[in-house]
């Protein structure tokens, strides 16, 4: 699936957040947009998994009915978590002190690289192969 292995690509970019200079207002912008961008690409990964598993839910656009419909799917979805991250994601336009950056890129690093990781895994352990022929 061309989605997810776009996902699988930018998660690698996104896992060497950590090994940043972490102090640096550009970086910090950059690992933000790439956690957009990531949440971009899980969501519409899990869209596509739905509709494979034949669920109505999978035909909605809304990024917050396929986060809600993957939870009671998939055993690998955190629901609290994800649904931060939408609001997070949703937030992103709208920061403008660098304690709210800080405070998102925190949650980045702890939280949401560990749960982009936990569903790339899930999926691999769920889908293997298959994923080549969605």
């Amino acid at each position: 699936m061309k989605k997810y292995d776009n996902y699988v690509s930018h998660l690698t970019i996104l896992e060497q957040a950590p090994g940043e200079d972490l102090t640096n207002e550009f970086i910090i912008s950059g690992i933000i947009d790439k956690f957009s961008l990531q949440f971009e690409l899980s969501w519409k990964v899990l869209k596509e998994l739905l509709l494979y598993e034949g669920k109505s839910e999978g035909h909605t656009g809304s990024p917050r009915e396929i986060i809600k419909a993957a939870y009671v799917c998939f055993d690998f979805i955190e629901e609290e978590v994800w649904l931060s991250m939408l609001k997070d994601r949703n937030d992103t336009a709208h920061i403008y002190s660098k304690e709210l950056s800080l405070g998102l890129l925190k949650r980045i690093l702890e939280q949401y690289i560990p749960a982009f990781q936990r569903l790339k895994d899930s999926i691999d352990r769920h889908y293997g192969e298959i994923l080549n022929e969605l």
